[in-house]
């Protein structure tokens, strides 16, 4: 499972590193069209709940991609996650890298 807005992430970070690293856009591609990825669109809903939990943690480094990615994973009950952002373990999930 990942949400639409991990990866504008990903692709926002593919940006920088020139036109070799762009074309990995086609992994992203790949994501959204696999049957075994749960791609989460986002909603307007989705943000300002982000905003909430980003507004919530002011002594927090979490940006709006974080709060919306936690904000999914507590509705879905999930715990354990693919990254090594240490601002997921700060909020209690199980970080995977």
């Amino acid at each position: 499972m990942t949400t639409e807005e991990v990866l504008t992430e990903t692709l926002n970070y593919f940006c920088s590193l020139g036109t070799h690293a762009r074309l990995k856009v086609t992994r992203v591609d790949t994501v959204c069209s696999s049957a075994d990825v749960d791609v989460i669109p986002q909603t307007e809903a989705s943000f300002l709940a982000g905003m909430k939990l980003y507004e919530e943690r002011p002594d927090k480094g979490y940006s709006l991609t974080d709060c919306i990615s936690m904000n999914v994973m507590r509705e879905r009950g999930l715990t354990d996650v693919l990254t090594n952002d240490p601002h997921f373990r700060q909020e209690g999930y199980h970080p995977l890298l």
